[in-house]
């Protein structure tokens, strides 16, 4: 059985993103889920000097961890000012002292979602073409365009062509 990481680039606890992540990440048969939570991993800004004083912070080395023990990755972004949210950034900035190929060359798939019609279309395609020096292999990206119209939380995607696209993308991505 395969594992797969989910978690969303966010640290709300209502986030959209991460309700979306688990979503498409259960289209994957013959999967076990793992779901993780930025929140879990609440650490100071990063800086050098503070890296240089304490060292790397711990909950890095088990986000690194985490990545490290997946098949396959399911990340959806949030979009905050056109870019990254500031709780996913500091943990990457984190995590890629460890190592620079901080997702270690597992295969991703790359989503985001907003409340706006463009869905995160901006911090996807700042990730998409970012991630690969870090270490992705990526797979895909989708982006789900006004969440609160399109998702339902015990239906899924309830916009017909959007949820087609979605479910051929899963159905293409072979790991």
């Amino acid at each position: 059985m395969r594992k797969i990481l989910a978690f969303a680039g966010s640290s709300s606890k209502n986030s959209i993103n991460k309700q979306f992540a688990i979503y498409v990440a259960q289209l994957f048969p013959n999967s076990e889920l793992e779901i993780l939570d930025l929140n879990d991993y609440e650490m100071p800004v990063y800086s050098v000097d503070k890296q240089a004083e304490h060292g790397i912070h711990q909950l890095a080395h088990d986000f690194y961890a985490k990545i490290g023990s997946a098949d396959f990755i399911v990340l959806s972004l949030a979009e905050h000012n056109g870019a990254y949210s500031t709780a996913f950034k500091n943990v990457l900035d984190w995590t890629s002292r460890i190592n620079p190929k901080t997702f270690q060359e597992k295969p991703m798939l790359l989503l985001a979602t907003s409340p706006g019609a463009r869905g995160g279309s901006s911090v996807l395609e700042i990730a998409s073409k970012r991630f690969p020096f870090q270490g992705v292999d990526l797979k895909g990206t989708f982006s789900l365009p006004s969440f609160h119209q399109n998702f339902d939380a015990e239906k899924g995607i309830v916009e017909e062509d959007l949820k087609n696209q979605l479910v051929e993308l899963v159905q293409s991505i072979a790991f």
